[in-house]
């Protein structure tokens, strides 16, 4: 090949992969979910997620995560479970080839195994670490977060799922990505490892609620 061709074909590449990353890919892989203590969140998305949508994490890890992008950097599990720092619990999560349907269904899936309505706790577990909080990487997700937000509030409005949460006023954030810090290794997968491990999560209702 001659040199003009060799850069033709790299400025070609690099346009279709311009291409693809704006137009093709029509919302991002990454986003962060606070459920609660961030083993049941892990094991309800890792495992019983992906036995409705098969292969579709590419990768799942705990850790911590702000919606304030200046928020202490790198803090230790004990400072995050101060309730100081700001940083709520998380499974950060990677989806496999994403779509707005993959990413909806995420987001419903959700909602069906912790309570949104209890502001800052989940059970007997209680403290800003512990929100329910949705962390979207692009404006797509966000818009779809909020819509299935607004869909969940109508349908507790309506009596459509009743006795689910103990209140009925959804309070689940949903702010951008910020920094993710990883959890140490004995926190990963730590109901795969403990079965009976402490896990405060339940299911609240089965299916979706048609409005």
């Amino acid at each position: 090949l001659t040199q003009n061709t060799r850069a033709f074909i790299i400025a070609a590449s690099s346009f279709f992969f311009l291409y693809y990353c704006l137009i093709m890919a029509p919302i991002a892989s990454t986003l962060a979910l606070g459920a609660g203590c961030y083993w049941g969140t892990e094991k309800y998305i890792v495992k019983d997620f992906q036995e409705k949508f098969p292969g579709s994490i590419a990768q799942a890890k705990v850790g911590f995560m702000s919606p304030d992008k200046d928020a202490m950097k790198n803090p230790s599990y004990r400072q995050v479970c101060s309730g100081s720092t700001g940083h709520v619990e998380v499974l950060n999560v990677e989806l496999n080839d994403p779509t707005p349907e993959l990413f909806e269904s995420l987001i419903r899936f959700f909602f069906t195994f912790h309570d949104p309505t209890t502001l800052n706790r989940q059970g007997n577990d209680v403290g800003t670490q512990y929100a329910s909080i949705i962390f979207c990487s692009d404006a797509e997700q966000s818009k779809i977060a909020q819509k299935v937000k607004a869909d969940l509030q109508n349908a507790l409005d309506q009596g459509k799922i009743p006795r689910a949460y103990q209140n009925n006023q959804v309070t689940t954030g949903i702010v951008d990505y910020t920094d993710f810090y990883e959890a140490h290794d004995e926190h990963q997968e730590y109901l795969f490892k403990n079965p009976s491990g402490y896990c405060n999560h339940r299911y609240r209702f089965q299916d979706w609620p048609e409005l």
